[in-house]
């Protein structure tokens, strides 16, 4: 099982009425809840562990899981109030207002913390979660405890108006659990960000340096590679007609995982030692799903009879 841990909200997507004004919809969404929703729909066993409120919104939430197949015993449920993102699209790509304050989400603990059984066997970590405590220090924690003995995995997905006056807190944790992980993923965009200007591969073996075992990089159109200290491959990105963008990568994420654990490889030892044909089956289908994704609106992921 892949226990995916990280936010769920809301997202407001804009859209047309009837009456032809301008108007958000609701959507069930959020980075690490994508991921567990893809990984679901694709065929692998899924979980998702968050905090998620009982209100109406997070009812929504817990539905959506389950109609994607999503385990959702971990959920850590409590009467706060739901995340709430605004999206605004500008020629297919994403920007946010997040309202999040004192939230299910944001507000989830250490004594929130499931004991997990043995058959999950890798955590996946990320997103805007990784920002505000109490919930971000939670996630460092339980990422710290199970890193020893599982697979985890981490795609800080950078949201620059969200950490706005706390980059340095933000970047340190970022550090410690890129550190931590067996796997990573970043944008382009995201590894510039943490990394300044230069080569993606060469700025990819340098996180390398620090602990993972291989380092995923998505590139937009052009396609997505994957780095680990002695193998560089790359995929090219379908051609699709792009409706938005939003989930993309959330959707590239649940396809890296989920074909890792087809191969079997889901293991410390295992995601230590991939052989090409695994590291590219995990780029192929991480590509595949993430065009099914951006040629829809909304983070609506592919089942997998859909690839």
């Amino acid at each position: 099982m892949i226990l995916s841990c990280g936010e769920a909200l809301i997202d407001m997507l804009p859209r047309t009425s009837t009456e032809g004004e301008a108007c958000f919809a609701p959507y069930a969404g959020g980075a690490v809840f994508n991921t567990a929703i893809a990984l679901g729909r694709l065929g692998a066993p899924s979980a998702f562990f968050s905090g998620v409120s009982t209100d109406m919104l997070g009812e929504i939430l817990a539905d959506a899981l389950v109609a994607s197949k999503v385990d959702t015993r971990f959920l850590a449920r409590s009467d706060r109030p739901t995340t709430v993102a605004f999206v605004k699209l500008v020629n297919g790509q994403a920007t946010y207002a997040f309202y999040d304050e004192a939230t299910a989400g944001r507000m989830l603990s250490t004594a929130d913390l499931p004991d997990l059984p043995p058959d999950v066997q890798a955590l996946f970590f990320g997103g805007i979660s990784l920002v505000n405590d109490p919930a971000a220090s939670t996630y460092e924690a339980f990422q710290a405890r199970e890193c020893g003995t599982r697979v985890t995995m981490i795609d800080p997905n950078i949201r620059p108006g969200f950490i706005a006056g706390k980059e340095a807190a933000y970047r340190d944790r970022i550090g410690r659990m890129i550190a931590r992980a067996d796997i990573v993923k970043l944008s382009d965009e995201d590894l510039h960000w943490l990394e300044g200007p230069g080569d993606p591969t060469e700025l990819a073996r340098g996180i390398l340096s620090r602990g993972p075992k291989v380092v995923f990089v998505t590139e937009g159109a052009r396609g997505a590679r994957a780095v680990t200290a002695t193998q560089t491959r790359f995929v090219a990105a379908q051609k699709v007609a792009v409706v938005d963008t939003v989930g993309a990568g959330d959707t590239f994420n649940a396809g890296v995982l989920a074909a890792l654990h087809r191969a079997r490889v889901l293991t410390k030892a295992g995601v230590a030692a991939l052989p090409d044909a695994t590291l590219d089956a995990a780029l192929d289908l991480g590509t595949r799903a993430a065009a099914v994704t951006v040629s829809r609106a909304g983070a609506n992921p592919p089942w997998e009879v859909e690839l």
